[in-house]
């Protein structure tokens, strides 16, 4: 299997402006967003991994659980995160920095919500075949 990360040394990540994007699965203008920091995920092929950071604005809340086929290791860097609110964004169970989780492909998970917003590290791969 191919590596899918470039060798990067220590470098500035601009945390303001250009390389935060709309992450799949949420909804335009939503409140969360992502930046890439190494590697590709090609679900298609169930192939790669890749290395984000996701945050979400204060008071932002997804309806619906997430799944995916892929191993997602998630560390709450900053802020607050709550798991698994209903579809009003209340309830759940909350947590705060640093918090961490490890989750293989399939399980659910979600929804979310941060009161006073939130930063995450995320690490997705697939196992090697």
């Amino acid at each position: 299997m191919a590596v899918t990360k470039q060798h990067r040394e220590f470098h500035p990540i601009d945390m303001t402006g250009d390389g935060w994007q709309l992450p799949e699965g949420y909804k335009p203008g939503g409140g969360v967003d992502e930046k890439i920091l190494s590697g590709s995920l090609d679900p298609e092929q169930r192939h790669g991994s890749r290395t984000r950071l996701l945050r979400f604005q204060p008071g932002v809340f997804t309806t619906k659980p997430f799944v995916h086929d892929y191993w997602e290791e998630v560390f709450l860097l900053e802020g607050d995160l709550t798991v698994g609110n209903d579809e009003n964004g209340d309830g759940g169970e909350a947590f705060v920095s640093p918090t961490y989780a490890c989750r293989p492909p399939g399980v659910f998970h979600g929804p979310f919500k941060s009161n006073n917003g939130c930063l995450l590290l995320e690490i997705h791969y697939y196992d090697p075949a």
